[in-house]
């Protein structure tokens, strides 16, 4: 019996998976998931270069981001 209950479970998850929508974004949803993107973004120096020695990495992770979702929403 417990065999029939995990096969069924396993089943079930499985099904629920496939059945899952994509994930496809139209251009204007990868716009506004680079703003958040950037809103998370902490800028220590306003902008004005690097700070101790180190650039802002999190501006270049999110425009890496919006470029790779742009080109899936082809």
């Amino acid at each position: 019996m417990t065999r029939h209950l995990f096969f069924a479970i396993t089943l079930f998850s499985i099904g629920v998976l496939l059945n899952s929508p994509s994930m496809a974004a139209s251009p204007l949803q990868c716009e506004e998931r680079n703003a958040n993107c950037l809103g998370r973004c902490t800028d220590p120096t306003g902008g004005a270069g690097d700070w101790r020695g180190h650039q802002n990495r999190c501006l270049f992770y999110c425009d890496r981001r919006v470029i790779a979702c742009l080109i899936r929403a082809r």
